[in-house]
């Protein structure tokens, strides 16, 4: 009995420690990689989307400010919340000169029924083979994690987000932007 109350303590001790360090793992290096690094230029990307001519660029967006949201799956509970939440504000976006894009690995096909099905109004990109996921920091294995990033018009990286409540998120980062707005005017 002595043995085994020991070996519980042990293992609930070192399992406390291993998700201790798993949140306090720096920005930096976030769980699904190396973040790009805020104030330079954000990593370059053109990918498959459901709307408009089929393909959106990063350098199609300059003069813009872009939400660029990373999540793991189309119509998983996190991700349709975190996408209600986004649709929900998307007039305030709008009115700060801000175009949301959401990426994950799901294909064309899978975002344009996740739209359709949630009254999505903003695109969704197709990263099938995890390239794009990979150059932000967001890809572990076969999804993207769910990491935010805010890039200014001229499309440098003003912020990133790692520790992210799908219900709370979109306004996190239109507070986020807002600041960011008001400190380059």
């Amino acid at each position: 009995m002595m043995f085994r109350r020991t070996f519980l303590s042990l293992l609930f001790a070192s399992c406390f420690a291993v998700i201790s360090w798993l949140n306090f793992v720096p920005d930096a290096i976030a769980l699904g990689g190396k973040l790009p690094t805020i104030n330079q230029p954000a990593p370059e990307f053109t990918l498959p989307t459901n709307t408009g001519n089929g393909i959106i660029s990063l350098s199609d967006l300059r003069g813009k400010w872009v939400v660029l949201y990373f999540y793991p799956k189309d119509f998983t509970a996190g991700c349709t919340i975190e996408a209600r939440r986004f649709q929900q504000d998307l007039p305030k976006y709008l009115e700060k000169n801000a175009q949301i894009i959401g990426v994950s690995a799901d294909d064309v096909d899978s975002h344009a029924e996740f739209c359709d099905s949630e009254g999505l109004k903003f695109p969704l990109l197709a990263d099938t083979t995890g390239a794009v996921s990979k150059a932000y920091g967001s890809w572990i294995g076969f999804v993207s994690m769910r990491h935010s990033f805010i890039i200014d018009p001229q499309g440098i990286l003003r912020e990133t987000f790692v520790k992210v409540n799908p219900s709370i998120h979109s306004t996190e980062v239109l507070a986020q932007l807002e600041k960011l707005q008001f400190s380059a005017s």
